[in-house]
């Protein structure tokens, strides 16, 4: 190739070079030059108005994080305030300081402009938003706290603890600070730097606050032992120490904290209206629920007597202030002195030291009437001679009256000739307990206010005319089945329950139970034959379930 060649070709070059220098010079009198950012976002090759529509998407997902005391974070989404740029030519200015033939020089070095945004945001929404962090919750504030005292321990008392800076927000700072921070479009607000919260004014060479920890010291320093039978309680400075605070430099007692205290102690040491094993006259060890009876600390009373000791500032032994009494702090309140009423069997037995003293039939409250006696471990309420007994319906005299239970009690019931046996299911009382005369005056010359007495049911011990009566009610219930149909459902599981309730030797007595067999057999084939609602596939199921 020749040299004439060679040039043509060079000028050639030369010129298309020149010709793609000229216009991407061209373009970017309008457009920002390759390798461009503006507050971090690239914008190369992009006019004002793209530029803009960049920003408002950034500003689209802008957030400030509050930076909290004790490393709590929250954010406040700009799109829940309204945040918008405002423009008003500042894009447009950056591109014309723009040197557009110098676009070569910016694939070296690209450019990283910075815009003064002005932005806007709805003030009204930024209130709500602000009430609803989480630490302009007052439940998640902690009040700033004077320089004070430590908790009391053993070996040191009480001890002088520094100030505590606590997390309560100053408002209207938090909210200065945050329209600042916003309008500046600031990333990251710290609330304490930005001195976003109340501050404690106490210091720690308080002369008062000396003092009083002084005398806090000497306030500790009461014990109190209560005694329960062989078992012994003591309260001492380290419960003691939680109630103590002061006002205006003064100790005060919390009564709140001594009422929890007493509230403890009846929790473990109360036994009125808690379950009781009881091993009873027919050789079985049963559970009785319900009833009153056992210990129960008067929560008013020893809360009072608490204080007195703490005013007195000595140490005391003592029970606590009961309200109920029971015969014994071992493991069977009621002790050995007690009465024992069985329902099922219509008998009861009065001990008393350990000895049986008298037992006897009775007849108890009509159960086909409603008027089913209570079970539970109760305490006699007091002992009269003479009362009548006054109801809806009846006002009857009795001699010997001994209510335990509200208004059912035992007393004489001379009217009877017969006790026992299953009277009681349709011809019985209207729930106290019926009793021969001569028993009802044994047992009062043996009881007394708060005697216990014990009432159960135990299937069983029923006697035979029971037992008949029992499961003839059962059978009536299977008879009642009729033809089995899915309707017949409540019928079968109510004969079911029925015939479990009965006890060995009354489920002996049902005659018709292969009828119950082949009923809830039926029932079975009828439900296993009808068709099943077609399942949800596994995916639709768990689409249904996002949120």
């Amino acid at each position: 190739m020749n040299n004439k060649k060679i040039l043509l070709i060079l000028v050639a070059v030369i010129t298309a070079l020149a010709a793609v220098y000229t216009g991407f010079a061209v373009f970017f009198e309008s457009h920002f030059v390759f390798g461009t950012t503006v507050d971090g976002i690239p914008v190369g090759g992009a006019n004002a108005k793209k530029v803009e529509q960049l920003i408002q998407k950034e500003i689209d997902g802008y957030a400030l994080t509050l930076l909290g005391r004790e490393g709590t974070q929250e954010e406040i989404q700009g799109n829940r305030i309204g945040v918008a740029p405002v423009f008003r030519g500042e894009v447009q200015q950056l591109l014309e300081k723009q040197n557009g033939f110098g676009w070569i020089a910016t694939l070296v070095q690209k450019p990283e402009l910075e815009l003064d945004k002005i932005v806007t945001f709805e003030e009204e929404k930024l209130m709500d938003v602000l009430e609803e962090l989480s630490c302009m919750d007052p439940k998640q504030q902690r009040a700033p706290v004077n320089a004070s005292y430590s908790s009391y321990t053993k070996e040191k008392g009480y001890e002088l603890v520094p100030a505590d800076y606590g997390t309560t927000i100053d408002k209207g700072r938090l909210k200065e600070r945050v329209v600042d921070a916003i309008q500046v479009l600031e990333n990251q607000l710290n609330l304490d730097e930005a001195g976003c919260y109340q501050e404690p004014e106490i210091g720690d060479d308080n002369e008062k606050l000396l003092a009083l920890i002084e005398e806090l010291n000497s306030y500790a320093g009461v014990t109190i032992t209560y005694e329960f039978g062989e078992q012994s309680e003591v309260l001492d400075g380290s419960i003691i120490s939680q109630w103590l605070s002061d006002e205006d430099m003064r100790i005060k007692v919390d009564e709140e904290g001594v009422r929890d205290y007493v509230k403890s102690l009846g929790k473990k040491y109360n036994t009125a209206y808690s379950k009781k094993e009881f091993d009873t006259s027919y050789g079985k060890t049963i559970t009785i629920s319900g009833g009153f009876y056992g210990w129960r600390i008067d929560g008013g009373g020893e809360r009072e007597q608490i204080l007195l000791d703490l005013a007195e500032g000595k140490d005391v032994k003592r029970e606590p202030v009961y309200l109920q009494r029971a015969n014994s702090h071992g493991e069977k309140d009621y002790g050995n002195s007690y009465v024992e009423i069985n329902l099922t069997a219509q008998h009861l037995f009065l001990y008393k030291d350990g000895k049986l003293v008298v037992e006897s039939d009775f007849v108890s409250g009509n159960v086909a009437k409603g008027h089913a006696t209570p079970t539970g471990a109760f305490g006699i309420t007091y002992t009269t001679t003479n009362a009548i007994l006054r109801g809806e319906d009846y006002e009857t005299p009795v001699k010997y009256w001994m209510p335990y239970a509200g208004d059912v009690g035992m007393h004489d019931a001379t009217w009877r000739r017969s006790f026992g046996g299953g009277i009681y299911l349709t011809n019985g009382s209207h729930g106290c307990i019926n009793l021969p005369y001569s028993v009802a005056e044994k047992i009062y010359q043996h009881v007394e206010k708060g005697f216990p007495v014990l009432v159960y049911t135990l299937p069983g011990t029923e006697s035979k005319a029971v037992q008949q009566q029992q499961a003839s009610n059962v059978m009536h219930m299977i008879h009642s089945i009729g033809e089995v149909t899915l309707e017949s459902e409540p019928a079968i599981v109510n004969a079911r329950n029925g015939y479990h309730e009965l006890s060995d030797a009354a489920k002996g007595e049902v005659k018709n139970y292969d009828l119950l067999l082949a009923a809830e057999a039926t029932l079975a084939n009828l439900k296993a034959s009808q068709p099943q609602p077609p399942m949800e596939e596994a995916g639709s199921q768990e689409q249904t379930e996002l949120p």
